[in-house]
C-alpha cells in the first residue's frame, strides 16, 4: 500500500493545491511497518493535475487537511481515496496512526 500527503519541508501542509511536495510511503498493511519513504517535488499546479500525477506515483490512499470537491472526485476516478481533515505535522505519525485505526480527523477546511 502506497500512502501520499502534501507537504512542505517533509512534514504535512494544509494548503493541498499548492504543496510544494508529496511525501510519499509505501507500508506493509499485514505489519504495519513503513518500507520505504521518498518527498517528491509537486508538479506546476495546474487544476486537476494533481490527483492525475498522485495516481501515477502509485498512491492507493491521499491524507490531506483539505481537498475541494472535484479533486476528491478526481482521486476517486483513479482509484485513490481520500482521507480528509488530517491536521499538519509529521507525515510518519499520520501514518502509523492511520493503520493503527488512531488517525484523527477533522472538518474538510476546503470550501471549493
Amino acid at each position: 500500500m502506497r500512502l501520499a500527503m502534501p507537504c512542505e519541508e517533509n512534514q504535512i501542509t494544509e494548503h493541498f493545491g499548492h504543496a510544494p511536495q508529496f511525501g510519499f510511503f509505501d507500508v506493509d498493511p499485514a505489519t504495519g511497518r513503513i518500507e520505504k519513504e521518498e518527498f517528491l517535488p509537486a508538479p506546476p499546479h495546474q487544476p486537476g493535475l494533481l490527483p492525475q500525477w498522485v495516481a501515477a506515483q502509485g498512491a492507493d490512499v491521499v491524507l490531506a487537511s483539505g481537498m475541494g470537491g472535484r479533486a476528491v472526485a478526481l482521486f476517486e476516478q483513479h482509484g485513490v481515496t481520500v482521507v480528509l481533515g488530517v491536521a499538519a505535522g509529521d507525515p510518519r505519525k499520520a501514518v502509523e496512526d492511520y493503520l493503527q485505526g488512531n488517525l484523527a480527523t477533522g472538518a474538510n477546511p476546503c470550501d471549493h
